[in-house]
């Protein structure tokens, strides 16, 4: 099978990241490498459990550039040299089976540059893991997917635009050569950026745009351990708000010409946010509040504005 490697960013977790190395240590496909992208070096914790697991498998321990999280996926991405490249989050408990499905998803199809997984959760145990389990839709259900601009393009008006649809940065992977030629992640967009997110969306909507295939593989399963905090869940609502409207304004900025594509979507897209008959709406569960869906409909105003803030730090930065 064809060889492929991890990256994983962390940020202050080492016991999430001891969990989640030792998962990716017991793949039936074992990968070639991973790489831990530390965004917070400075301190004992996060090289000492890397340094442990390494004595197990093949695990890299990097400095990021503290710059968030597309910034530190690019990092771990200059140290992979396999074909395929895995991403998923500190937080992740991968199925031993994970980077095996993965694999043979690259294989089911032509010119597949990213293939996405399932994401369910670790625990349902406080209220707020529940609200953001129905928000977020991790889960993109049990039927693998082949998405293109061609033959496999879905009938659903807000494709490709409504990326999320089609994964999430916690479980994604790419070919390596696809992924280097778009670019790697974009590092205006993301988590410990003004954005707040994106970045996944990002990548996901520039391999399609670039005429390769993204297959969604619902046996590709890592578990997701939700944060308990109910000033987590406000965080990650609002940042998602942001994130979804930074993406897209990076996709019109970037691409012009698809400016009147996505303005003829934007019925289709009011309906998708406000209609309480929508795919979106219709999955949020029983109690669900009206603040955390104002909190989100606010950040979807600000992410235009945060995008071009943060385009321009990362432009300065460079």
């Amino acid at each position: 099978m064809t060889a492929a490697s991890v990256v994983v960013a962390t940020c202050n977790r080492p016991r999430e990241l001891q969990s989640c190395l030792r998962s990716l240590l017991a793949q039936t496909h074992p990968p070639t490498l991973v790489v831990v992208v530390d965004d917070a070096p400075g301190g004992d914790h996060t090289p000492a459990v890397v340094a442990r697991y390494a004595q197990l498998g093949p695990v890299r321990y990097v400095e990021g550039p503290r710059l968030g999280l597309a910034a530190a996926h690019n990092r771990g991405l200059r140290e992979v040299t396999t074909p395929l490249v895995a991403f998923t989050d500190d937080d992740v408990v991968a199925n031993e089976h994970w980077l095996q499905r993965i694999v043979e998803a690259f294989a089911s199809a032509p010119d597949v540059g990213c293939v996405t997984g399932k994401i369910v959760p670790y625990e349902l145990v406080t209220r707020s893991q529940v609200l953001l389990e129905g928000y977020a839709g991790y889960d993109k259900g049990a039927t693998r997917c082949v998405f293109d601009l061609a033959a496999n393009r879905p009938s659903d008006p807000l494709f490709p635009f409504a990326a999320g649809k089609l994964g999430s940065g916690a479980n994604m992977a790419f070919a390596r050569s696809a992924l280097i030629d778009q670019g790697g992640f974009d590092p205006a967009l993301g988590a410990g950026t003004r954005a707040m997110g994106g970045d996944d969306l990002s990548a996901f909507f520039e391999v399609l745009q670039r005429g390769h295939r993204l297959v969604y593989e619902p046996m590709a399963i890592v578990r997701h351990r939700h944060s308990r905090d109910p000033r987590a869940l406000k965080r990650s609502v609002y940042g998602y708000g942001v994130g979804l409207t930074a993406y897209l304004t990076k996709c019109v900025l970037d691409r012009p010409r698809l400016l009147g594509s996505a303005t003829r979507r934007l019925p289709a897209a009011a309906s998708y946010v406000f209609s309480t008959a929508s795919a979106k709406n219709a999955r949020l569960p029983a109690g669900y509040p009206p603040a955390l869906v104002r909190l989100e409909r606010l950040g979807m105003l600000a992410g235009p504005f945060a995008y071009v803030a943060s385009r321009r730090k990362t432009a300065r930065a460079t």
